[in-house]
């Protein structure tokens, strides 16, 4: 068998065992390691996996991910999440679909504390679901919102994709993290403009709630000054050249610790579910990763990365289609795969292409992340779907996956405005270099 051969029969492995339900992680380090070792020799293959396995585990750099998902955990369970909601709830309950706007508002500003798009999508499920079911919201417009929402956890920063992205592109992590704040208040906007639409058209579904006094709203407003604080610190910091993304990461899970304590609204048992959730997240990042190495390097023999560079470098289209033709093969994986699998994948792949047609990889990055966002909402795969299927256990799978459909729009928005205008990514990141 050809190289070339072994290559597709490896992603062809790789897709039903996907389907088959196995762990991505699992999945890719093995069809890596047989790839490897039926193409080069069992030894060798033995060898890159024990290596493979162990520089991802040891690697400096990539203990800015846990740190992060340590700061988001313990502003979960310090009930941080609940305070932002409830400052927007103050603020917007009162319009038409007013909990589903508050939800989109609190995701963004969980966000700011926590780089996870499934993690954000499970914490606003916990707390803003009750909330819109006491209110008679629609299940698909109170779901999708949710889950919608959900992935602003990867755009705005802290954001694990772009902190892997930066890794293995050798991209500075500070100015993609930079890059996402824009898009990341304007598709905030985006999913806003798309609820007042929807209940406007349907306003049933979407009921308003009790209007708060401007006391109560600025009384609410100290539920704002922690997330402020931590983003400010870790933010500040890291673009202020006082902090490493690492050292930032600390900075800001230690900090997160402090305000809690400080506000004495972390219990004992609320700190230790926050250091089993950040383990088992982080564990499973670090699995993804190590299997998307070894992957990477069985692809790296069978030269399929290389010919695909070289194929597409070689059509004499305009960059605008070979851009349009990269997103689309990103839309359909993301609608496979977990969005940090697909990155592995396919980044040593696409990513000398980009540099060849001279696009900016801080801006390429930006666009994956919210392609990336589209996967996590939309079938067969969904992740934030099945995370806020869940908690809602009452609301059928196809009722989140329709109400998706009317948060997919502007997600679509905002890519098109980003290929359009890519200053909008690229102004903060230029005003460091």
């Amino acid at each position: 068998m050809s190289p070339t051969m072994a290559g597709i029969a490896g992603f062809a492995a790789l897709i039903l065992l996907m389907f088959l339900r196995m762990p991505i992680g699992f999945v890719m380090a093995i069809v890596g390691y047989v790839g490897f070792g039926l193409l080069v020799s069992w030894s060798a293959a033995g060898n890159l996996l024990i290596r493979d396995i162990y520089s991802t585990f040891s690697a400096y750099n990539l203990t800015v991910i846990p740190l992060f998902v340590l700061m988001g955990q313990i502003a979960f369970h310090a009930g941080i999440s609940g305070r932002l909601f409830l400052a927007a709830h103050r603020f917007f309950g009162h319009l038409p679909g007013g909990l589903a706007i508050a939800t989109i508002g609190a995701c963004a500003g969980f966000s700011a504390v926590c780089g996870s798009t499934s993690a954000t999508a499970a914490t606003m499920a916990s707390v803003a679901l009750p909330e819109m079911k006491k209110y008679r919201y629609d299940p698909a417009l109170a779901t999708s919102v949710v889950a919608a929402g959900g992935s602003l956890g990867i755009l705005i920063p802290p954001s694990t994709i772009f902190i892997i992205y930066g890794i293995m592109t050798e991209q500075s992590i500070g100015e993609l993290f930079l890059a996402g704040i824009i898009p990341g208040i304007l598709l905030t906007c985006f999913f806003v403009i798309s609820i007042l639409i929807w209940t406007a058209l349907k306003p049933d579904i979407g009921p308003r709630g009790r209007k708060a006094t401007w006391r109560e709203r600025i009384q609410s407003l100290s539920g704002l000054i922690e997330t402020l604080i931590l983003f400010v610190l870790v933010m500040g910091g890291l673009f202020g050249g006082l902090f490493t993304p690492t050292e930032a990461a600390g900075i800001g899970a230690f900090g997160t610790i402090v305000i809690a304590l400080a506000g004495r609204h972390l219990s004992w048992e609320g700190f230790k579910n926050a250091l089993f959730d950040t383990t088992r997240i982080s564990a499973m990042i670090f699995v993804v990763v190590a299997g998307a190495t070894v992957f990477g390097h069985f692809l790296a023999v069978t030269r399929i990365p290389a010919d695909i560079g070289a194929t597409v470098a070689a059509l004499d289209w305009h960059p605008i289609l070979i851009m349009a033709l990269i997103l689309l093969i990103y839309l359909l994986l993301g609608c496979l795969m977990d969005s940090l699998a697909m990155i592995m994948l396919t980044i040593p792949i696409i990513y000398p292409v980009i540099l060849s047609m001279g696009l900016d990889p801080i801006w390429f990055g930006v666009l994956i992340v919210i392609v990336a966002e589209m996967g996590v909402i939309t079938p067969p795969i969904g992740i934030n779907v099945y995370v806020v299927a869940g908690v809602a256990r009452d609301v059928p799978l196809h009722t989140i996956f329709k109400g998706t459909l009317h948060m997919l729009y502007a997600l679509i928005a905002l890519a098109l405005l980003l290929i359009a205008f890519p200053k909008i990514a690229l102004f903060l990141p230029q005003l460091i270099r």
